[in-house]
């Protein structure tokens, strides 16, 4: 079932806004009410708990979690789990594009296989997003058309031979200038919007790295680390811990949400602290622009302002200086690379633990949310996806350009 959270009403399980038109999230709730893995592959493990059908086996990895002990050593701390997500071998750790956005495309991709979607698929992304619904695009032949800020294009790679599915649009602008434009095209005939933070199917992929932390380490920890852009993915693991607490097997408090923002373009941070940490050029200067989102869902019913006030969490702001040093202190103590993103997670844990908002004997989780994709370039290489059209954000006509390159590449796909 899905149900708004402000009215309480059952809605269409594949709606992504309240009917009555509430400003809230819809939620999931399961027949299942205790977790019980399953032998299927990658993300699928925790299928009772995501809202699909059934499964995209071909390409799926799922979070891998360790007790970490050189890190855990370093940083004076007991009972430190790391929840890794990307590729390492050594750890059975298979997210082939090395970023948890994996755990969100796949289920999302699933239910526009079950509502028989044949429309295009509209994604903006800053990057890891937009990769990872390439990934599984490529493999269900989905026609997707990707918006991107220019500047993030670096990042859209595939180990997929054939890309013939993808349209990759760049944006002069940035990200919310993609999710501008994006929008714009979404709203036409013949093309359909992934839904991001409202979809449930994201949010409960990315819930996913609670569940396989708790069910890893035998209970819910004390605390949960994240960086975060649009915040979706703490919303994710709070929604995850409440699914736990009623299981009734891995304890009964809430974890502490610790998200972790870039300086000096912070706008979660802000939000929640009262501050101004957002300057004009963002996301500029960033260490990785990809936790930028001018609009996140911060004061919806069911966002990130309830999460963390129900968990009794905090947000932080992460110099570059901080970021660079936890990046290198990760990978030379755990012996694997990690996003940039990644070091803003280390980098809060350690502000935490320097600040005493931890203690050494606490259980902790702190996501990985992407690595090992300097080890993926060693085993086998990565293809860069090619830019079909570049727009500015400034331009009347980028909307129409857009959808007449569409046509251009898929034909006349359900109206376009």
């Amino acid at each position: 079932m899905v149900k708004c959270l402000q009215c309480n009403e059952l809605h269409d399980p594949y709606g992504l806004n309240c009917k009555k038109g509430d400003d809230s999230l819809l939620r999931t709730s399961y027949a299942a009410k205790q977790l019980l893995p399953s032998d299927m592959p990658g993300i699928w493990r925790y299928s009772d708990w995501l809202p699909t059908q059934g499964i995209i086996a071909q390409g799926s990895g799922r979070t891998v979690t360790y007790r970490s002990k050189e890190l855990a050593l370093k940083l004076g701390l007991d009972d430190l789990w790391i929840a890794f997500n990307g590729y390492w071998p050594e750890k059975d750790a298979y997210i082939m594009t090395c970023t948890f956005k994996d755990l969100e495309s796949f289920p999302t991709m699933q239910r526009l296989r079950e509502q028989q979607e044949n429309r295009i698929m509209v994604v903006a992304s800053a990057g890891n997003t937009a990769r990872a619904f390439a990934h599984v695009c490529s493999i269900t032949g989905q026609p997707l058309l990707l918006v991107v800020p220019k500047e993030s294009s670096h990042r859209l790679w595939t180990l997929h031979d054939d890309t013939s599915s993808i349209c990759l649009v760049t944006v002069e602008g940035d990200y919310f200038d993609a999710i501008d434009l994006a929008g714009k095209i979404s709203s036409r005939y013949g093309f359909v919007n992934e839904g991001g933070a409202r979809n449930v199917a994201r949010r409960d992929g990315m819930a996913t790295v609670m569940l396989d932390a708790t069910l890893t380490s035998g209970e819910l920890p004390a605390h949960y680390f994240q960086a975060v852009g649009s915040g979706t993915g703490g919303i994710s693991a709070w929604e995850a811990s409440i699914r736990l607490l009623e299981d009734g097997r891995f304890g009964d408090v809430l974890p502490k949400l610790h998200l972790g923002q870039s300086l000096l373009c912070a706008p979660l941070y802000s939000l929640w602290h009262g501050t101004d940490m957002v300057h004009a050029g963002c996301p500029e200067g960033m260490y990785d622009d990809v936790l930028f989102n001018r609009k996140p869902p911060f004061a919806i019913k069911g966002g990130v302002k309830d999460a963390l006030e129900a968990t009794g969490g905090t947000i932080y702001a992460v110099s570059n200086k901080e970021a660079s040093q936890a990046q290198e202190l990760f990978e030379r103590e755990e012996g694997i690379d990690i996003n940039p993103a990644a070091a803003i997670a280390v980098a809060t844990l350690i502000q935490a633990v320097e600040s005493g908002n931890v203690m050494p004997d606490e259980k902790i989780v702190l996501n990985i949310t992407g690595g090992g994709q300097k080890r993926m370039m060693q085993d086998y290489g990565q293809r860069p996806i090619s830019v079909s059209l570049e727009v500015s954000a400034e331009d009347e006509e980028a909307e129409s350009m857009v959808v007449n390159k569409v046509a251009e590449i898929f034909g006349n796909n359900d109206g376009v």
